[in-house]
């Protein structure tokens, strides 16, 4: 494995699983790489061990979130990690970044182009070839494109779900019911190939698109692990390890303990978030923003009503000791005032009858600026009025008081 394809694992990466199962301390073995992570979307965790049979490993694998992938290599030392190496490189390169499965299928193809013309610049020899199998996880959709025997499962609710078909000789002694899955794990035939990359130019890769929700657990392999460990027995360990890495490391460890033949790759995505819960509170912020413009829409409208109401409106009212004519409506809103004073008569308050004086200091609604004026100037000759009427009243008096001095 070169540094482009894996990280070295984190120190505090947790070797353990469901108490009952035997583990292997795998940080301690040479030749065995692993990294993890997580964003806010997935977890992931990996682990690539050489087994116990051969000197090299020949795998390769990718974690790039949102795309993985799995590659094992063929062609002997010096050639099947060649393959392997670059079609991972290229699958990298040529991926796209969204769940689009035809073009992540296109990927693979472009790596079985560069694995056939390698050994033309000098890397690998004739003959090299490995498997492919890649996936991209976008929210509640996972494109998958894939060539060989090398598998994508996944655990939904519990139950192990293997998603891709093996592109082998004992895959379709499979699908013609001659053998049946446990005997094709020991078939002399096992490792024969019908499709791979590195072989014919032609080759197509198998393309699709699944949907996945949150809680799901993805797992990409080479057959060193499904060889080697039955389908019920992944199941259970994945379904008993609690976080992808410890998933990862304890598939690998299974896969030594019976008998690491070939060289082993697991990658364990865990989907912590599919997006929909995004979209539910994506739609709850448009609903409150909906709501929010239709309460701006409605107290705007009430606003420009409510100000052709208030600048239609005048009453008079005292201002100071004299009458005032004013605009709007009496009283305030949140501290505004609703009204204005328009103009100061010179009407004094304390000449008007007691009964307008009342009427005016609870405000005295007319239907315009005019009436207002008309009003006041009502007011003004009910004054002059009453001032002459004293005035005819005093002279009266008094003229009368002289006639009677006179008489006397």
């Amino acid at each position: 494995m070169t540094d482009e394809q894996h990280l070295p694992v984190p120190a505090s990466v947790t070797q353990a699983t469901a108490p009952s199962r035997p583990m292997l301390d795998l940080e301690r073995r040479p030749g065995s790489d692993s990294e993890s992570g997580s964003d806010r979307r997935l977890a992931w965790g990996s682990r690539s061990d050489v087994g116990l049979i051969r000197d090299h490993n020949e795998d390769s694998y990718l974690c790039r979130p949102p795309l993985f992938a799995v590659s094992d290599g063929m062609g002997g030392h010096a050639a099947g990690e060649v393959a392997s190496s670059i079609a991972i490189h290229t699958i990298a390169k040529e991926a796209p970044t969204t769940a689009d499965s035809a073009q992540l299928g296109a990927a693979i193809e472009a790596a079985n182009m560069d694995v056939l013309t390698a050994p033309e610049t000098g890397r690998g020899r004739e003959g090299m070839g490995c498997t492919a199998t890649a996936c991209i996880i976008e929210d509640d959709r996972m494109a998958v494109a894939h060539v060989g025997d090398s598998r994508l499962y996944l655990l939904h609710k519990g139950a192990l779900v293997r998603v891709t078909h093996d592109h082998s000789f004992v895959e379709e002694l499979v699908d013609a019911g001659e053998i049946t899955a446990d005997e094709a794990r020991v078939h002399p035939s096992r490792s024969v190939i019908t499709r791979a990359l590195g072989s014919d130019p032609d080759m197509y890769a198998d393309h699709f698109t699944i949907g996945v929700e949150a809680g799901e657990r993805v797992i990409l392999c080479s057959d060193g692990l499904s060889s080697m460990v039955t389908d019920a027995e992944i199941e259970d360990i994945c379904v008993t390890s609690a976080s992808p890495q410890v998933c990862a490391d304890a598939l690998v460890s299974a896969a030594l303990i019976a008998g690491g033949h070939d060289n082993v790759t697991v990658i364990v995505v865990d989907i912590r978030n599919d997006g929909k819960e995004d979209i539910r509170r994506r739609g709850r912020r448009r609903a409150v923003l909906a709501w929010v413009g239709v309460l701006a829409a409605f107290l705007a409208v009430a606003a420009v009503v409510l100000s052709l109401f208030i600048n239609s409106t005048f009453y008079l009212a005292p201002s100071g000791d004299t009458v005032g004519i004013y605009q709007g409506m009496e009283g305030d809103f949140l501290g505004v005032p609703l009204s204005h004073l328009v103009e100061e008569t010179d009407v004094p308050v304390a000449s008007l009858p007691e009964a307008v004086q009342s009427r005016l200091s609870e405000g005295i609604s007319v239907e315009s600026e005019d009436k207002a004026r008309t009003t006041v100037e009502d007011y003004r000759r009910q004054i002059q009025e009453a001032a002459d009427q004293a005035k005819e009243t005093a002279d009266t008096l008094k003229s009368s008081g002289d006639q009677g001095g006179a008489a006397s």
